[in-house]
């Protein structure tokens, strides 16, 4: 038997096999268990002269891909989205029909292979994540106070420290006695989650500090630790980027485009890329356009650009820089220099 290609379907508890051969015929197919040691069992037994094994990115993928490495399996990492492209054109969709199709991909090479991060960069970004989301229940917790005040003509207003809002509550309590035992519970949990955003975000300082890419790239303006550790961890190696200017397009900020023939026209952002690589990037080119009082080439460019264009467009330009900017002082090994 020749080279074979395989593809793996994968769910919460089985995964689809599919095998087929060079000419694209069918060799094998069937269900083994969602696990390491078990895929590659049915790989070993079914596909003796493997060539190829590919997977979709998913909750699972990392695990499995990881497992089945240290297992010596030729597997590969493909974009789900891309395999979905593929696999739409299936009149009736299934596991086996998306396991065929995944084969077919893997046998023909037309996939794009994902860089599937370490173990120990997924932990930092697990920490990242859950920091995230503390603060989006903070934020919503804080918007239903807010709202929950105004039911009853009472405005919390502009508080910046939880001492300033512990004081206003008491002052707008005073005025309705009874909400102070209805929003106990809510103004608790506001409390209680400001501790752990707080906790949280001193460890991820303390993890930026100790690690010398993330303090070499807070040295650029803007950037803070929960920026550099995000940018660390959503890149992991600068030499999957041949240009600085793909890192922009890798985190969704470079603008859409739609040519054909004559047309040729340029939209919005892609947002195609990591969220939360996005969204700190927004934030630190922000602080740098509003805070950050120190002069310097890439500030006063976004200054003047948000004069003609809007502050907003600004904002996601300087944002885009920043991402080029990073990534250049990553492979340099050099701090940022002052003008």
């Amino acid at each position: 038997m020749g080279e074979v290609y395989a593809a793996l379907d994968v769910s919460d508890k089985s995964t689809q096999v599919c095998v087929v051969d060079g000419s694209g015929a069918e060799v094998w197919a069937g269900v083994c268990p969602t696990d390491p040691e078990a895929i590659t069992t049915t790989l070993r037994k079914r596909a003796p002269a493997l060539a190829r094994v590919i997977l979709e990115t998913g909750p699972l993928s990392a695990f499995l891909y990881h497992g089945l490495a240290e297992r010596g399996v030729p597997v590969v990492c493909v974009c789900a989205r891309h395999a979905h492209g593929v696999l739409k054109a299936r009149v009736n969709k299934s596991d086996v029909h998306d396991a065929a199709g995944l084969a077919q991909m893997a046998r023909t090479g037309w996939f794009k292979a994902i860089h599937i991060k370490d173990e120990a960069t997924h932990m930092v970004r697990a920490a990242l994540k859950i920091r995230e989301q503390l603060v989006a229940s903070h934020r919503a917790m804080a918007n239903q106070l807010r709202g929950l005040l105004k039911l009853f003509g009472l405005r919390l207003g502009k508080v910046t420290t939880p001492n300033k809002r512990r004081e206003r509550l008491e002052a707008l309590f005073d005025q309705r006695p009874g909400l102070r035992e209805l929003a106990g519970p809510l103004v608790e949990s506001l409390e209680a989650l400001e501790t752990q955003i707080a906790r949280s975000s001193r460890r991820l300082a303390a993890t930026a500090s100790a690690d010398p890419v993330a303090s070499r790239l807070m040295s650029a303006p803007g950037v803070g630790p929960i920026c550099a550790l995000t940018f660390k961890t959503a890149i992991e190696d600068p030499g999957r980027f041949d240009r600085g200017e793909d890192v922009g397009a890798f985190a969704g900020l470079a603008p859409r485009r739609s040519q054909s023939g004559e047309k040729d026209v340029r939209g919005r952002i892609s947002k195609a890329g990591d969220p939360m690589l996005r969204s700190v990037l927004y934030e630190a080119a922000n602080s740098l356009l509003g805070r950050v009082k120190r002069p310097c080439a890439l500030r006063d460019w976004g200054l003047a650009l948000a004069i003609r264009k809007g502050p907003k467009r600004a904002r996601v330009a300087v944002a885009r820089k920043l991402a080029v900017l990073l990534h250049r002082l990553w492979q340099s090994e050099e701090a940022f220099r002052w003008a």
